[in-house]
């Protein structure tokens, strides 16, 4: 197998009910929950390390397309949030009013 370098300043991986990609895992050396997904606060999306972020199947384990969607959804939210300060992006159940105006 050879090996390919794929320059980007962002990767997404959409691979459904297959668990965390190990590789991927111990390279960064995320932290797992006990059922080997990765692990974020509860209600949160971000790794044990900086500036990475998991939702979906990695995260909370095989579930229905539906909750990859609106973690997909809400990991952007909050990685707007780290990069921006703060988020217009809608939350959980809607649109979140702005807390600063």
């Amino acid at each position: 197998m050879q090996l390919q370098v794929f320059k980007a300043d962002m990767v997404l991986l959409a691979m459904g009910f297959v668990g965390p990609e190990r590789y991927i895992v111990n390279e960064l050396e995320l932290d797992q929950d006990p059922r080997s997904n990765i692990e974020t606060p509860s209600g949160k999306y971000a790794t044990s390390v900086p500036r990475v972020f998991a939702a979906g199947d990695c995260r909370r384990g095989q579930s229905l397309i539906v909750w990859a969607i609106a973690e997909g959804r809400q990991a952007a939210r909050e990685v707007d949030e780290m990069l921006m300060g703060n988020s217009s992006l809608s939350g959980p159940g809607g649109i979140v009013p702005s807390c600063c105006s």
